[in-house]
């Protein structure tokens, strides 16, 4: 989740042309469109499997400390240190401890996924020597809530306080899950609409290709994705597949109507985070805030509420595409491959947008609610099912990958990072169905083989 790193003062919003003003600062032309990879791991002690604290000794704190050494500096909340910042983006931890990279926006996938392998290879040489391993799925295989503890930032607090109000698994999402998410560009209201049309109707293709969370403190859950499954009862008021943005008319506007409408969290001032959970921030707009009477929000306030809603696709002055469960450093690469293959060719995009743009929204909600059961097993709209539709995708990022034509040293264009999920296609196994294979074979139903085969 989003850490305020930029503590400068910031300017009031005086106008609803304000807002608007966030999303259309976004727009680029095609030469400065960039990629940012974000993906989160699990942490855990070598030697019991225990998820570390904070403030232990060899804990959180002390992995950030020591990344330190690679350049990274200290980003303090109340005087303990929540986050790093750096050339590579962002270090961040998740509610539980887990370890986010947020990257820095680049050109292209080689050298993304060439970031994520100096941020893995740094990381695992900190906790080698604090006795730390990592791990890459979309959800503790093992831990209960109670096993977990809470990160010292103040934001969470609140979240904690409030997920409970609102839904029965938001305290996994917080607690218990991990994610790999890609961050892309747009030239213009119409490019953005497109984009995030296509990203929406095919995440739940992208949640299939990425399964990789089957099991719930230490036995199979009866899900693929259970990660995905969370968040179906997280909180209604933020999530969801959002049918408005299939509307006609769909743009900027209206994505800061909903957003004014999505319940605040927090107000953050001097440092602190204040409790504004299920507050209005279109009372905050008018100076009719409870807890801050009179006062009226900043452009900061709004970037800070922009990312406390949790759509299946967002939009800052970004987009965000939200669906995929963590997973190793293979599909760290393909996940952001996949979405760069159909959102940043325009032949690609329109045959994306061909393939769903005649779901019906209950079509749509159908498929979203099947797959993190079923995975490639869902059906798909048309009589197919989820595997039928994906083998479709990947052609078509595959081509839009070629015709981008951003080759390595050695002349290889980037579709190759998209190998992992054509594994997938092929076999009909995600990555779900082979842990769920050990599981229930060479590991005799002991769960903590994980931890031996795959991490980091």
């Amino acid at each position: 989740m989003t850490t305020r790193t930029d503590l400068s003062a910031s300017p009031p919003i005086e106008s609803r042309a304000d807002l608007l003003s966030v999303f259309e600062k976004g727009e680029k032309s095609r030469a400065d469109w960039r990629i940012g990879t974000e993906h989160e791991k699990f942490v855990y002690r070598l030697d019991d499997h225990r998820a570390p604290s904070w403030e232990e000794p060899g804990g959180i704190r002390d992995l950030l400390l020591g990344l330190t050494e690679f350049g990274w500096r200290p980003v303090e909340e109340n005087g303990k240190v929540i986050a790093l910042t750096g050339d590579d983006g962002t270090i961040s931890l998740e509610p539980a401890g887990q370890l986010e990279l947020s990257g820095a926006p680049l050109e292209n996938l080689h050298e993304s996924c060439a970031e994520s392998g100096r941020h893995l290879t740094q990381v695992k040489a900190v906790g080698d020597r604090l006795g730390l391993g990592f791990l890459g799925l979309g959800m503790w295989p093992d831990k209960a809530r109670s096993d977990l503890s809470m990160m010292p930032k103040g934001r969470y607090a609140i979240m904690a306080r409030h997920m409970p109000r609102v839904g029965s698994l938001g305290l996994d999402m917080m607690l218990r899950t991990c994610t790999i998410q890609v961050n892309l560009d747009y030239q213009s209201e119409a490019d953005m609409v497109q984009k995030f049309r296509v990203g929406l109707a095919l995440q739940p293709v992208a949640t299939a290709l990425f399964a990789n969370s089957p099991f719930t403190e230490g036995k199979p859950n009866g899900f693929k994705s259970f990660r995905s499954h969370v968040w179906e009862d997280t909180d209604a008021a933020r999530t969801g597949m959002l049918p408005f943005v299939f509307d006609d008319g769909f743009g900027y506007e209206r994505w800061c109507d909903y957003a004014l409408d999505v319940p605040m969290y927090f107000v953050f001032r001097d440092g602190k985070y204040i409790d504004a959970a299920g507050l209005s921030f279109r009372d905050f707009l008018d100076g009719r805030l409870s807890i801050l009477p009179g006062e009226k929000p900043t452009l900061a306030d709004w970037t800070d509420h922009l990312s406390t809603a949790f759509p299946e696709v967002r939009l800052k002055s970004f987009l965000e595409m939200r669906g995929a469960d963590g997973g190793r450093w293979g599909r760290i690469c393909a996940l952001p491959a996949l979405w760069v293959g159909l959102l940043y060719d325009q032949q690609s995009l329109d045959a994306a947008w061909d393939l769903a743009k005649h779901w019906s929204m209950e079509e749509r909600e159908a498929m979203r609610h099947a797959v993190p059961r079923d995975a490639l097993a869902a059906p798909a709209p048309g009589g197919r099912t989820v595997g039928d539709l994906a083998a479709e995708v990947l052609e078509i990022a595959t081509g839009g990958l070629a015709r981008r034509a951003r080759l390595n040293a050695s002349g290889d264009n980037e579709s190759g990072f998209l190998d992992p999920l054509r594994d997938v296609v092929a076999t009909g196994m995600t990555f779900a169905d082979r842990l769920l294979e050990r599981y229930h074979g060479e590991w005799n139903d002991d769960v903590a083989h994980v931890y031996e085969e795959f991490s980091f």
